[in-house]
């Protein structure tokens, strides 16, 4: 079973549909009783950092999702925002991340790549920088849905999984002991996508 956070900024049912596919059970956590028994999570997310991080701090879940994370070291996908959420903040708000990756969030930067198009929207390819069991077998023409304008930038290039090219090469995914995070959307990456929360289900 794994527990999708429902924060109130993604719309959850492709997550969902995507795994029931796969032949994955899930649910939906609104609230921090939700996430009390959760054995796998992940933390999708679309939109504005503030208001990601606004709206999950208003719904009492983070105690929980820090205690899961960092203390029970459940299993955790962080997926688009969700990923930029586990960093410590981000050049688009003023507000704290939750400070899971040793990272921040910041913006492409267009000065340095004249003509570049910001958001970052489409299919891309990936390059894997490290094994991790939720890469593992990974297709040589991965590639994957991306739809952001932020990337996370890591302190320490060990956490970095998949690395992608878009102007500039910026980490795809990340990975630190129990906690995974995607830059792309797998929900939308058809049978890449399917491959990588396979792994996540069954090897993670």
């Amino acid at each position: 079973m794994i527990t999708i956070v429902d924060y109130g900024t993604s719309n959850l049912g492709s997550m969902k549909n995507m795994l029931k596919k796969i032949g994955v059970e899930t649910r939906f956590a609104s609230t921090p009783s939700d996430v009390e028994d959760a054995t796998k999570i992940i933390v999708p997310g679309v939109g504005a950092f503030d208001a990601g991080m606004r709206a999950l701090n208003g719904s009492g879940m983070v105690p929980v999702l820090n205690r899961k994370a960092l203390e029970e070291r459940v299993p955790i996908l962080g997926v688009c925002l969700g990923m930029q959420l586990m960093t410590r903040g981000s050049e688009e708000g003023k507000l704290e991340g939750l400070g899971w990756i040793a990272a921040d969030t910041v913006r492409f930067d267009q000065a340095a790549h004249p003509g570049l198009r910001v958001p970052h929207m489409g299919w891309n390819e990936v390059r894997m920088r490290k094994p991790d069991a939720i890469v593992a077998n990974m297709p040589e023409e991965a590639r994957f849905y991306f739809a952001h304008s932020y990337h996370v930038a890591c302190d320490v290039a060990d956490d970095i999984l998949l690395e992608a090219s878009y102007g500039e090469t910026f980490p795809a995914a990340v990975s630190r002991g129990n906690i995974v995070a995607a830059q792309f959307h797998p929900e939308k990456s058809h049978r890449f996508g399917m491959w990588l929360l396979r792994n996540f289900v069954e090897a993670r």
